[in-house]
């Protein structure tokens, strides 16, 4: 791939990685705030307010605070990355910028083939959660997950400009029924639920702030997607401050709702936002809590397939990926066969969890341990690539020391994306000895290979 161009001409003309003369005009502000959302605000809207209730107490307020605070740097970094250089590689563009093909290899590889196995996760979550509050049969939890897998593919097939009008109504619906959960519980509140406020002590809020990590995840999403957008520049940015602080606004609103309404019974059910309703005496409580899973999982599958398969195609084009697969990689084209190419990979995670039993917690350590190390590359290759002293370029140094902190607390988890580095770096030699071995300069092999 070329060097990195900024998403801004001098004329003021929106560029873009890849962007063809006469592309559609592409995602507006309330598109990106949805996908946004949508990539943030996932399977952790589900359970994380109870299971941090459970975990902190009252004292859980003070980690949806700090995670949110330290979601900032991370989240800036990367909305200065999209809006400066739109590219559908996303995170493995810049990495191969700043560090190399075989770094930017491992990196897209990280994303494509460790981080799509979440996808399994995010269906399964949202089928048994229907399961439960509507009382469907436990034996059509891997249909109804499949069908939040099948969905969310059919619509990436007719574009991202399409889909984000799509997840514009799914994160608007998502959003009213938090609204609506929180107005109808906050009248049970009772303030004697907030005391003792630390009963696990400082330990049990960093327990918490571990966990609501995955609800903050997700914002390299919008790398993938940044060609897509209108005006990046302006939108990326805005669009990114915006989804901070709803996203940290709902969870906290949930949060304080959790404690106070439930009290001690927070935690102990596997349905925190059906408890919520009921405390607040809604009858239709269950077929609402029912909505907002379907949201919630389609919401997300529908971000991520989107980013999966501008990634796949950018691999693609770069050689990364055989070329068959770079059809629809410039901005405003469909990657229809990158897109089959992630469903397939997707449907593969969840073949095996379906015959494993929907043991998911393989699936979210893959998931997770990739995204760690997609996110330390990234902003490592952020800090070599961002203007110096720049509020994404420093913003891009507190989320690094961030994120190599949480690398080291991945532990054994960071064998798989080891073990997708070493074959990224072994792709990586083949090639160059292929091109040696057919009288390529060796001066140009490292430009060539990407």
């Amino acid at each position: 791939m070329t060097a990195l161009r900024p998403a801004e001409g001098s004329d003021g003309t929106d560029l873009g990685g890849l962007a063809q003369p006469g592309a559609p005009s592409g995602l507006g502000l309330a598109q990106g705030i949805a996908l946004y959302l949508a990539s943030v605000l996932g399977t952790g809207l589900l359970v994380l307010p109870g299971l941090a209730s459970a975990t902190a107490g009252p004292a859980s307020l003070v980690a949806v605070g700090v995670i949110t605070l330290l979601a900032v740097p991370l989240a800036g970094a990367f909305a200065a990355l999209a809006a400066r250089h739109p590219d559908p590689g996303g995170v493995a563009s810049y990495v191969r910028t700043a560090l190399g093909p075989a770094a930017a290899r491992a990196t897209g590889y990280w994303f494509l083939f460790g981080v799509a196995a979440g996808g399994p996760v995010v269906a399964v979550l949202g089928a048994r959660y229907i399961a439960t509050v509507v009382g469907i049969d436990r034996a059509a939890i891997p249909w109804l997950a499949l069908g939040f897998l099948v969905v969310p593919f059919v619509a990436n097939l007719f574009g991202v400009r399409l889909t984000g009008w799509l997840q514009l109504v799914l994160t608007g619906l998502l959003l009213a029924i938090v609204v609506i959960v929180v107005a109808v519980a906050a009248p049970a509140v009772r303030p004697e639920s907030f005391t003792p406020f630390l009963p696990h002590g400082w330990g049990g809020v960093g327990t918490a702030i571990v966990m609501f990590v995955w609800a903050f995840a997700g914002w390299e999403v919008g790398t993938h997607i940044s060609g897509e957008f209108a005006r990046p520049r302006r939108t990326i940015p805005l669009a990114t401050a915006i989804t901070l602080v709803l996203a940290g606004g709902s969870y906290l609103a949930l949060q304080i709702v959790t404690v106070g309404a439930l009290g001690e019974r927070s935690g102990r059910g596997d349905v925190v936002l059906l408890d919520l309703a009921e405390a607040g005496g809604v009858r239709a409580a269950p077929a609402l809590i029912g909505v907002v899973s379907a949201v919630v999982a389609l919401g997300v599958l529908n971000v991520y397939l989107a980013a999966f398969g501008k990634l796949g195609a950018s691999l693609a084009v770069n050689g990364d990926l055989p070329r068959w697969f770079a059809r629809g990689a410039e901005s405003g084209a469909v990657p229809r066969r990158a897109l089959l190419l992630s469903m397939t990979l997707v449907l593969a995670y969840f073949a095996v969890s379906w015959a494993t039993g929907f043991d998911l917690q393989p699936f979210i350590l893959i998931h997770t341990a990739s995204m760690v190390a997609v996110y330390t590359v990234g902003m490592i290759a952020a800090i070599r690539i961002l203007p110096r002293r720049t509020p994404g370029w420093w913003m891009a140094v507190v989320a690094s020391v961030c994120t190599i902190g949480l690398l080291l607390l991945a532990g054994a988890a960071l064998l798989v994306p080891a073990a997708v580095a070493v074959i990224a770096v072994a792709v990586t030699l083949v090639r160059r000895g292929r091109k040696r071995r057919r009288g390529a300069p060796e001066n140009r092999d490292a430009a060539s290979d990407g």
